[in-house]
């Protein structure tokens, strides 16, 4: 039996009295239609709500009303209309990108034992929303806060990867890219050539990019319309790993958890 809370008072268990039928056979048939099944009959809907054909009328009359289903009169079926959509943006709003990161974060860095960042990007550069850092970290130039040159950090790569050519072209058009590291684009065709690389592989994964001897691999998070919002990254020291672990198995782990942050945004599987 759930719990509810009452006025200013603690939780107490729900009780069947209070319940108003008739919402929840409305609530009843608009969780009816799924993927499989998105246009229903008024026979089809009353079946799948357990009510008789005037009840199931009244219950999609209404709805259909205040938006909520839509009314197709060549098929003389059902679907669900706009006012869903809205109700779904306005939960997936309310939930806080670090809200939904912070215990996926948590336990990609558990599970690795490196450190796990979250970060966006602003203009030519990566800011730093989260650190998760593991229990005897190195110190390291990265804080809550902090923002490094986008191309030389992995978060930074998979965020402008997610940019069309012509709008990273705009963005750092007359901009001096500065060497970190011997594998950092120092030209405009060579960022833009990076940037391919890291689409096409769904991850960014570099040694000794802004920090020397740290390793790091980075994944996109998308939301609800499938744009790249932030990205996540985990890192450590360098001698810790290789080349083949950090392009396998823990790039997999980073995009998998990068996608479960996208999925509770909204996002649709890749």
């Amino acid at each position: 039996m759930g719990k509810q809370p009452t006025d200013g008072q603690e939780a107490v268990p729900v009780d069947d009295r209070y319940i108003v039928p008739g919402l929840q056979r409305g609530l009843q048939a608009l969780l009816a239609f799924t993927p499989e099944q998105r246009r229903m009959t008024l026979t089809e809907l009353g079946q799948a709500v357990g009510v008789t054909r005037s009840a199931v009328f009244r219950i999609a009359y209404t709805l259909d009303q205040l938006g909520f289903l839509a009314y197709d009169p060549h098929t003389r079926t059902y679907a669900l209309g706009p006012q869903v959509l809205r109700l779904g943006y306005g939960y997936l709003a309310s939930r806080d990108l670090l809200e939904v990161a912070r215990p996926q974060l948590e336990a990609l860095r558990d599970r690795t034992g490196w450190s796990a960042h979250l970060g966006v990007l602003e203009g030519r550069e990566v800011v730093y929303l989260a650190r998760l850092p593991t229990r005897g970290s190195l110190s390291s130039v990265v804080q809550v806060g902090t923002r490094l040159p986008a191309h030389a950090t992995s978060m930074g790569r998979v965020l402008l990867a997610a940019l069309a050519p012509a709008a990273l072209r705009d963005l750092f058009a007359g901009a001096p890219l500065e060497p970190h590291g011997a594998r950092t684009p120092t030209t405009l065709p060579a960022l833009l050539a990076q940037a391919e690389l890291d689409r096409d592989a769904g991850f960014a994964a570099h040694v000794a990019g802004y920090e020397a001897g740290v390793a790091s691999v980075a994944a996109p998070v998308r939301d609800v319309t499938g744009a790249t919002v932030a990205a996540i990254n985990i890192s450590t020291v360098a001698f810790l790993t290789s080349e083949e672990e950090l392009r396998g198995p823990l790039a997999r782990d980073v995009m998998a958890t990068a996608a479960r942050i996208s999925a509770a945004l909204g996002a649709r599987p890749a």
